[in-house]
């Protein structure tokens, strides 16, 4: 561990880059609640995405590369903001109009669209924690209406009334003339309605630990601050959770940068320490468009998981935490391919590039070894070409290939033939345009179809790439990549494709042929 430790310490990688500042809060003593804790905060106002997954993912790399260089616990708490008002109403759920009856109650306070569950937070939240639980995450679940209504926020609340002028400083100096005129950092709930109020108060007796407001029908209310009859501003809440909860870390979008010394000087004022701070670049749809939980743009938890598996996800949320990605259906095969480089050459790597590597932070340091001999985007070309309609009529071409492998030996590969067969189906057959070789491209395929048909070489994938590197160049295509875009277009109905040597050596030189020949003839076209 030693060894490991100093290297942890040294590492360019960006969670222990993080985890070093975490490391730095306690330097002169160790926290008095006996361990480091990590949040993560989910506004369950739609469905989870894979934006929220991210955090935990990233939040995890982190928490994992502090446990190497410090011997502090660690406890990671999802916190769910599931008592903010349900300001609209989201474009991907059953029974929208049912829910417009309930506009601005608490999501924990709204009943479920889908049927299944006490309140549409709850079912948001069981979302949210079957994914996690999908994914072997270790964390702890907390709800905002249950800190609220349990009392769990009561002492961070009576501060709050007692520090209101503090608070309401550093807000109004954020807010528009307008919005200062009626801004409250309390948002009380309606004892008549349901509703979250976004009212002016009228008092805020700090002794008494309550505030005043005219309700909706113009009656003047007084409620105590705890027990869950009122909550606070999201940004407020931010900090004050915080310093409820004295956390250590919490990262959060590019989208939040702004406020950060909002969140932090709330917390301060109430007594708390702000904690470390990472943020990220949002994820983008196929558009360009921020991802969004209510419009249901880019891609789902489950949709990602029927056509990869979640090591790809998470080796997908390693990269680059700050720069903006697109996040839609064609970055998955790039996504699962990459994923296995890596296994690959981690068993390669000395200690400090295993650390930089992106799969000892979604294994946190136990590494499987990848099985996956042939790539995903051999496979989907298989597919392609094979007509295969389940993994089973990939198999046959594999264990040509790779006689050694089985569904059995090669657990990996087996389910991403699967994998491969139903995205090719749905994504890569729609969108395929094939069409005729010009004179020259015609020339070179017959060249090429010659040449297999008296090949010997058996299926030697380097030995095949290297006749049809001298088939291009022969045929005086500058630049040579030319020559294999042809072969993709005319052959495989694609701009881009697999090494076409390896291509051969799955499919079968016979089949590659025959293959050939048909395109030559129109008859894929």
């Amino acid at each position: 561990m030693t060894s490991l430790r100093d290297a942890a310490m040294n590492s360019k990688a960006w969670p222990f880059e993080e985890a070093r500042r975490v490391l730095k809060r306690y330097e002169k003593a160790p926290p008095n609640k006996g361990f480091v804790l990590f949040e993560t905060g989910y506004g369950p106002s739609g469905l989870p995405h894979i934006g929220t997954f991210g955090e935990v993912a990233r939040t995890t790399m982190i928490r994992r590369a502090f446990e190497i260089i410090s011997d502090i616990p660690t406890r990671l708490l999802c916190f769910s903001d599931d008592m903010d008002g349900m300001r609209k109403v989201p474009e991907n759920v059953p029974n929208r109009d049912m829910l417009k009856e309930h506009m601005q109650k608490p999501l924990t306070a709204v009943p479920d669209p889908f049927g299944h569950y006490q309140s549409f937070g709850d079912h948001n939240n069981a979302m949210l924690r079957r994914f996690l639980d999908t994914f072997g995450f270790e964390y702890e679940f907390a709800s905002a209406t249950d800190y609220y209504k349990s009392g769990k926020f009561d002492e961070i609340l009576l501060r709050a009334a007692e520090r209101y002028d503090a608070i309401m400083e550093i807000m109004l100096a954020s807010l528009r003339e307008e919005r200062q005129q009626t801004y409250s950092c309390f948002l009380p709930i309606s004892p008549k309605t349901g509703k979250v109020l976004y009212v002016p108060l009228t008092n805020v007796n700090a002794k008494a630990g309550t505030i005043s407001y005219v309700d909706e029908d113009g009656d003047e209310v007084t409620v105590p601050v705890t027990g869950g009859r009122v909550k606070l501003q999201w940004k407020p809440d931010f900090g004050a959770r915080w310093a409820a909860l004295d956390v250590d870390f919490e990262m959060y979008g590019k989208d939040h940068s702004t406020n950060t010394p909002i969140y932090d000087g709330i917390c301060k004022v109430l007594g708390g320490r702000a904690p470390e701070h990472m943020t990220y670049e949002l994820f983008l749809d196929q558009s360009g468009e921020k991802i969004s939980k209510s419009k249901g743009n880019g891609l789902s938890i489950d949709e990602w998981l029927t056509y990869a598996a979640t090591e790809s996800l998470s080796y997908f949320m390693y990269l680059k935490p700050k720069t903006a990605k697109r996040m839609h259906f064609d970055v998955i095969p790039k996504a699962v391919d990459e994923y296995h480089q890596q296994l690959r050459a981690f068993t390669t790597q000395d200690a400090a590039a295993q650390l930089a590597n992106p799969v000892w932070h979604i294994h946190g340091g136990n590494v499987p070894e990848s099985r996956m001999v042939v790539p995903f985007a051999m496979l989907l070309n298989l597919a392609s070409v094979s007509g295969a309609t389940d993994r089973a009529g990939l198999w046959g071409f594999i264990n040509r290939y790779a006689p050694d492998a089985s569904p059995e030996a090669n657990p990996d590969l087996d389910q991403a033939a699967e994998f491969a067969v139903r995205y090719f189906h749905d994504f890569v057959a729609p969108t395929r345009a094939f069409r005729l070789p010009s004179d020259k491209e015609r020339a070179a395929l017959e060249d090429l179809v010659a040449r297999l048909r008296v090949w010997q070489g058996g299926l030697d994938a380097e030995a095949l790439q290297t006749m049809v590197f001298a088939v291009g160049t022969e045929h005086g295509f500058e630049p040579l990549r030319d020559w294999f875009t042809a072969l993709y277009e005319v052959l495989l109905g694609a701009s881009q494709g697999p090494r076409f040597g390896g291509f051969i050596a799955l499919y079968g030189v016979s089949e590659t042929t025959a293959l050939i020949e048909r395109a030559l003839d129109g008859r894929l076209v």
